[in-house]
């Protein structure tokens, strides 16, 4: 009908933009399974997540529609005949649409890796801008993903240019009904995109990211849901964040939580004297899971021989988790004692926190302090933060000669424990040191880097990468026991985070949040594996409770060579877990929902019915600690110079 070219256009880009998403959806599917276990139900399932994804891409399309509907009912109504007011709206609506195809490509990457889709987290990364372009541009992987935006754009742009020219243009001159009809037409339209932008008439609230959440799958729950309407949301979120403080619950509840956990039990036999002045060494791994180690669940399939034989040699803690899933919290929480606070980047803050950690307690007394980082200063904004609260050098990709960089990521590991032993050579002649080296080889884009004594055993780039990563803390030991501080020396080997879930049953991955942490002194610990709980936020206290040193705490974490963890707190961007070494409990920011699930028989089974008391003690410990914790950060008591409150 000519009468109505305006409207069936519209009709017409609405229905292709569904089937270009319906691509990416299942492109996304595709690349995600070949890359993980697929759910055991997925055949029977899939259509409804499918479903699910047509109530998303609608919403997205609806609000990216309303521009050009309100365009094509203004020049309905005052009969606007002009070829260039019709373009103009055409020419819009494509604009919009290729932004959500660029977001729809990068989206399957990121759900592959952070198994979530694309969120406000990016917007933690303006500051690195250059390293994010420097990532995609080295990875392979990540250029065809560009050219497959290439492609559906172009594709996208020839289609809609016919539908222009076949639909739109060729009614402009047809006599239109009378002015009856014609509002009828709009106001029809008008409710068919306001429904879609809800989602459905049933509910007083619009279409919500936990709306798509239909079954105990996370991949199902996930996969329905369109990137830009979850980077939309979550944006929408940390807006509010910042007007409305964190409540989880009130005051007391968060301090009653610190005070239960100061009465927990006292270890038995495994604290650890060392000398005064001993130095510190903390080798920050990055995605070094369990599962890459002997402590995982295919203990002949490890990948990490080197750790494994150091871990062997030390007090290694076998049920050890990380306060998140991002690097920023392994630096954060392993230094600073604190938990990650949801929609929160720990680092890049506009005012920087002062935090009473690690680095600024050894600093008063008497240590040097040094960071070494392989990468940009600024990535994620490390470097400021680092020297903003305790350390006096951080060493970054600009402290390192040019021939040395290699990939995205600048010095590969070997290299940077080599700049980290001269270091602390020089370092030893004037008093005891603290030095942290965070390695990055392990992180894509994969650099093998080349004329080195080194063979992998494996044939995949990524169990490549980890072998060499494990070779290069076994070059890094052999050659610090060579010099004379290292009997005076205490390493700590932790990872930032794990790895990806190749099959993520709950919403925290646990492959990406269990870690191995062990202390190391060869001439002075006595190996033990222990098998009680422990955060990366126990690590500065036990250090400085091993260290004897009296310190003003404004940490949360316990020595856990002292005392006995019975529960911890974890989480992502969007939940916080809490976990006994038997349950996991998760509470979900969005709509506040809980669960509690046996994860140590990876049953993705809801069982907060059976166990009402564990889940209300570990929910309480969990909102309390992190409530606590932003208290903390909101009133300055973080900071050594505050008293504390």
């Amino acid at each position: 009908m000519k009468k109505y070219c305006r409207y069936n256009y519209l009709i017409l880009i609405y229905l292709s933009g569904l089937l270009f998403f319906l691509l990416f959806r299942v492109a996304e599917t595709v690349v995600y399974c070949s890359m993980a276990e697929a759910p055991d139900n997925m055949a029977s399932l899939y259509p409804h997540a499918l479903w699910n994804g047509f109530r998303f891409d609608t919403a997205v399309s609806c609000y990216f529609l309303t521009p050009a509907l309100l365009m094509l009912i203004v020049g309905q109504f005052a009969k606007i005949r002009k070829k260039a007011y019709y373009a103009i709206a055409h020419y819009l609506t494509m604009v919009l649409y290729t932004i959500v195809f660029l977001a729809s490509a990068a989206d399957i990457p990121f759900f592959c890796y952070f198994s979530q889709r694309l969120d406000a987290t990016v917007l933690t990364m303006g500051d690195s801008l250059s390293v994010v372009v420097d990532m995609i541009v080295s990875e392979p992987s990540y250029i065809v993903y560009f050219f497959v935006f290439l492609a559906v754009s172009a594709g996208w742009w020839l289609l809609c240019r016919l539908v222009y020219r076949r639909v739109l243009l060729p009614g402009l001159d047809v006599a239109q009904d009378g002015l009856g009809w014609n509002i009828a037409v709009a106001l029809i339209f008008v409710f068919g995109l306001f429904t879609g932008m809800r989602g459905h008439l049933s509910s007083k609230r619009p279409l919500r990211p936990e709306y798509a959440v239909f079954c105990s799958e996370p991949f199902l729950n996930q996969i329905g849901l369109n990137p830009v309407f979850t980077f939309i949301k979550s944006a929408q979120a940390i807006s509010a964040d910042k007007r409305h403080p964190l409540q989880l619950t009130d005051a007391e509840t968060a301090k009653l939580a610190l005070f239960q956990q100061q009465q927990w039990p006292m270890a038995e036999n495994d604290a650890v004297s060392l000398p005064k002045g001993t130095n510190v060494v903390i080798v920050l791994m990055e995605s070094m899971s369990v599962e890459h180690t002997a402590l995982g669940s295919n203990p002949q399939q490890s990948k990490a021989p080197c750790l494994d034989s150091i871990m062997q040699e030390s007090i290694t803690f076998t049920e050890a988790w990380s306060a998140g899933t991002q690097s920023y919290n392994g630096i954060y929480s392993t230094h600073y004692g604190h938990p990650t606070i949801f929609k929160r980047h720990s680092l890049n803050q506009s005012v920087i926190p002062r935090m009473c950690g690690l680095p600024h307690i050894l600093r008063s007394e008497g240590y040097s302090t040094a960071y070494f980082m392989p990468h940009k200063g600024f990535f994620d904004g490390m470097e400021p933060f680092l020297y903003s609260n305790g350390y006096d050098r951080v060493f970054e990709e600009s402290s390192y000669p040019p021939e040395e960089l290699v990939g995205t990521y600048g010095v590969p590991d070997h290299i940077l424990f080599r700049h980290a032993i001269n270091y602390m050579n020089e370092a030893s002649k004037t008093g005891p040191f603290y030095v942290t080296v965070a390695t990055c080889s392990n992180h894509g884009p994969y650099v093998m880097p080349q004329n080195i004594d080194f063979t992998p055993h494996t044939t995949d780039i990524e169990d490549q990468i980890v072998e060499y990563s494990d070779w290069s803390i076994g070059q890094f030991i052999s050659e610090a026991s060579k010099q004379p501080w290292f009997s005076n020396t205490l390493f700590v080997f932790v990872a930032d985070h794990g790895c990806v879930d190749k099959k993520p049953i709950y919403d925290i991955p646990l492959a990406r949040v269990r870690i191995p942490i062990s202390f190391y002194a060869p001439e002075r610990i006595t190996p033990k594996t222990i098998s009680r709980l422990a955060l990366q936020i126990d690590v500065a206290p036990t250090i400085l409770g091993m260290l004897g040193i009296d310190y003003d705490n404004r940490m949360l974490g316990i020595d856990v060579l002292r005392q006995q963890r019975l529960m911890g707190v974890l989480g992502t961007w969007e939940t916080i877990g809490a976990t006994d070494g038997e349950l996991l409990y998760i509470y979900r920011k969005n709509d506040q929902s809980t669960s509690l699930y046996n994860y140590r028989q990876r049953d993705n089974t809801d069982i907060s019915a059976q166990y009402p008391e564990k889940k209300k003690a570990l929910e309480r410990y969990a909102l309390g600690m992190v409530q606590l914790s932003y208290q903390m950060l909101t009133d300055g008591t973080t900071d050594c110079s505050k008293p504390l409150q």
